[in-house]
């Protein structure tokens, strides 16, 4: 049986497929490549068929079905949701149930709800979740499930209204993962502007493995967040180029971490079992 964490390559842009004793489930689909007409800035590269093609030869039974005991939604960022309609809409992909906090545009800066596309991806998984009768959780904070072995907990896991609006990164879901004695955390793009990180830090508690928040841009990351997880082991969804000098000097000289990009590494997968095993180009 199979124990490992495959971190994909999508750019700047998290998925993140867990596999425990044959089940699986995925955290985030990266980018899409739709965008709103009146928002032809958005024109990006998607990553829906490198994810529906890595699912289909990774986590397929011998039927050719891929079977997701859930999906979670971190937040309504195109870089984190904007594929699942694709992914949830192919008969090929079943999904037991999906975490998903409901999403307002009022709740956000102006910036985002003029610029972005929050509103659409959102409604755009949550039709495609509706769509194919997957069960939807909207609050799950500090929620535990297991996953095969993996036992996992759920931390900012409610919708919270901010007298300030931070923009929708501030709703980002976190989520602790054990297996034995290994633990790891995945940040999403949880950052520190309504003292996020500061709150579920003791929470959290030492790690292994950091999936670092927001891709190693600003405001995520802090040096105290660091000091409290001390992680081994450092993912960044991104390219090492893309990530910002300080947040780099932090995890090498705070945390003393081994930095892992999945741009330059093609992808990481983590292996879990007697041993921790980081194998790139897995894609």
């Amino acid at each position: 049986m199979s124990n490992a964490i495959h971190f994909l390559n999508t750019g700047a842009g998290d998925c993140i497929i867990l596999e425990s004793n044959n089940h699986f489930a995925m955290i985030d689909c990266a980018e899409d490549t739709e965008y709103p007409a009146d928002k032809p800035h958005l024109k990006v590269k998607g990553y829906e068929n490198e994810i529906l093609d890595y699912l289909l030869k990774n986590c397929a039974d011998e039927s050719g079905k891929v079977n997701l005991d859930f999906v979670l939604g971190t937040h309504a960022h195109s870089d984190h949701i904007g594929g699942f309609d694709t992914i949830i809409s192919d008969a090929r992909i079943n999904v037991g149930k999906a975490y998903l906090k409901p999403y307002d545009d009022k709740d956000t800066f102006i910036y985002e709800r003029v610029r972005w596309d929050n509103d659409i991806v959102y409604s755009q998984m949550k039709n495609a979740l509706e769509s194919r009768g997957v069960p939807i959780v909207e609050s799950f904070e500090k929620k535990q499930i297991m996953l095969g072995e993996f036992k996992l907990t759920f931390i900012n896991g409610e919708r919270k209204k901010h007298i300030f609006k931070y923009g929708e990164n501030v709703n980002s879901v976190g989520v602790i993962l054990e297996f034995r004695d290994f633990r790891a955390y995945f940040a999403g793009d949880m950052n520190n502007k309504a003292l996020d990180e500061t709150r579920y830090t003791k929470y959290i508690g030492r790690v292994d493995l950091l999936k670092v928040g927001h891709h190693g841009y600003p405001y995520s990351t802090t040096a105290g967040f660091l000091k409290k997880l001390m992680p081994k082991y450092a993912v960044v969804c991104n390219s090492e180029k893309r990530i910002y000098p300080h947040i780099k000097f932090k995890l090498k000289n705070i945390s003393k971490s081994k930095i892992y990009c999945t741009v330059d590494s093609n992808g990481v997968k983590v292996v879990l079992g007697d041993g921790v095993k980081l194998i790139e180009n897995i894609m």
